[in-house]
């Protein structure tokens, strides 16, 4: 099963950085992308965290300074989802049900139905943020989590698939794994 999404690439991210603060958004403009969908849990903040931090938020105002439209999107709860996205004057969309298209399109439907060519999603799950991208026509980037200690049980076991996932990336396609630096990712 994963030789068939790895053959069609769902798993490939276009770009991989070590944090969210080392993406180049300027970069992203100039590529001509307009909105950025990024995931809350060890994206932005641990687990163990609820509001942003001051480099969260400064990181937030940056991002919208440059034009983008930002969107909050993740898996977990309205009530953090909500109070987190507040916190930094951001819509969002909570129990999204990545990698599953549902909350996608709900995000698009919230953004006015944008071309899904000006659309980047960041996050650090390849199982569900890159892979969901990738079905979506998104832009993908992947960052490393922020906090794995905190990280709930099924994220946990999404890790050990995304082990697997990135051990046959290797062997498949080593050229492009060494490319996006992936063997940095953890």
């Amino acid at each position: 099963m994963i030789e068939i999404f790895l053959r069609n690439k769902y798993f490939y991210p276009n770009e991989y950085h070590k944090t969210i603060y080392d993406v180049n958004f300027n970069n992203l403009k100039q590529k001509g992308f307009r909105y950025i969908l990024i995931d809350l849990d060890n994206t932005l903040i641990p687990y163990d965290e609820n509001l942003a931090n001051e480099n969260v938020d400064m990181l937030i105002k940056k991002i919208k300074s440059l034009g983008f439209e930002v969107m909050i999107i993740s898996n977990n709860k309205e009530d953090r989802v909500k109070k987190f996205s507040e916190s930094i004057q951001c819509s969002y969309i909570y129990s999204a049900r990545k990698p599953f298209k549902f909350g996608f399109k709900k995000a698009l439907k919230k953004l006015n139905n944008p071309s899904k060519d000006q659309v980047v999603l960041i996050g650090d799950q390849f199982m569900t943020d890159v892979f969901g991208g990738n079905r979506m026509g998104f832009y993908t980037v992947v960052v490393d989590a922020i906090k794995r200690k905190t990280e709930k049980w099924y994220t946990k076991l999404n890790r050990k698939l995304e082990t697997r996932v990135l051990n046959r990336l290797k062997r498949k396609d080593f050229e492009y794994y060494e490319k996006l630096h992936l063997g940095e990712k953890r």
